[in-house]
């Protein structure tokens, strides 16, 4: 599933108390995903990291009773479920990393939905991502019988246009949305690595953007970004970043949109798209429409689509209206 696809299908398991196993690479989102439904479901959220639990956080703490009996006092998050008067999600995030004893103890919760004499409240629904075995994170597998438990297994894909309305809704660099959409395979070039190194996935290149827009120096950026998302990505969008940052002012295109420059280089094409739409406004859209008619077809498409999805008001502008109408069958 896609981002924006698995995000709906997680709102309505929540609803109707389905348990979700979630599965896919490192650092594409799944923990995002669920926070995103349950915040759009309107429940609470009860995020667990089985891999460093022990099974009596699931079971509860056997404690000897006057009978010379044991029972199994519920503490923490196990407490939390037991009382929980609304709805609420339980999320056993990287639940494959679990030692076989918790994902025993987890699978009782989730078949019977009490254990040691403790029930768990109707109100509760479990959620669950794992990585996969392939990914080198740890992964054990799953116990058979947990699998089956849930309602359905689903695989998430990484999605180039979910992560660009994503990123636009959530101010990333507009230079770094238009390398992505110029270089949309990097977005998903995770390489599973036995080094101290990291590669390209949506975790780490939205880890480049917070450092953007926290203003990072220019002479740390290379270094930065190696960090971030391996060395072949920092070279390349660095050499991305030294062509956007020569592109024609957007003042003397919005001032002279019939005759100002036009770069050749598809990169450059790319990246003034990008700078164009994060510039719209209801005063300069007719301007900017008039150069971007100058653009190859696909890239003006895009710059107006992401100035929509930034200001939706603009798309009751004359002249987006106008546009959007020559161009209907292209925005389609």
């Amino acid at each position: 599933m896609t981002p924006s696809a698995l995000a709906d299908y997680l709102q309505f398991a929540i609803c109707n108390n389905f348990p979700v196993l979630i599965k896919g690479k490192p650092g594409i989102g799944k923990s995002d995903i669920v926070s995103q439904a349950a915040a759009a479901a309107q429940t609470d959220l009860i995020i667990s990291h089985p891999v460093v639990s022990d099974p009596t956080d699931y079971k509860g703490l056997p404690f000897p009773n006057k009978n010379g009996t044991a029972d199994f006092l519920p503490f923490g998050e196990l407490r939390q479920l037991i009382n929980a008067s609304r709805q609420t999600v339980f999320f056993l995030d990287d639940l494959g990393q679990a030692p076989p004893s918790v994902q025993a103890a987890c699978m009782q919760l989730l078949l019977a939905r009490r254990i040691n004499g403790h029930q768990v409240s109707d109100q509760v629904t479990f959620l669950a991502a794992t990585n996969r075995r392939e990914d080198k994170a740890a992964v054990g597998g799953l116990l058979e019988p947990v699998k089956s438990r849930f309602a359905a297994i689903v695989e998430l894909e990484v999605n180039t246009d979910d992560w660009i309305k994503w990123a636009l809704q959530n101010d990333m660099p507009t230079e770094l949305i238009a390398f992505i959409r110029f270089r949309p395979e990097l977005l998903d070039d995770f390489q599973p690595s036995r080094d101290i190194v990291n590669s390209p996935s949506p975790r780490t290149i939205t880890a480049i953007g917070r450092q953007q827009q926290a203003a990072l120096p220019e002479r740390f950026e290379f270094e930065a970004f190696k960090g971030a998302a391996g060395e072949a990505f920092a070279a390349e969008y660095r050499g991305f970043l030294k062509m956007y940052r020569e592109l024609p002012s957007m003042d003397e295109i919005i001032l002279n949109p019939a005759s100002a420059p036009v770069p050749r280089e598809p990169g450059a094409i790319y990246a003034i798209a990008a700078a164009l739409s994060h510039k719209m406004t209801d005063q300069n859209i007719g301007a900017i429409c008039t150069y971007l008619d100058r653009l190859p077809l696909e890239n003006a498409v895009a710059s107006m689509k992401d100035a929509a999805t930034t200001n939706r008001l603009i798309c009751n502008n004359r002249a987006y209206i106008q546009w959007a109408s020559d161009h209907s069958d292209a925005l389609t």
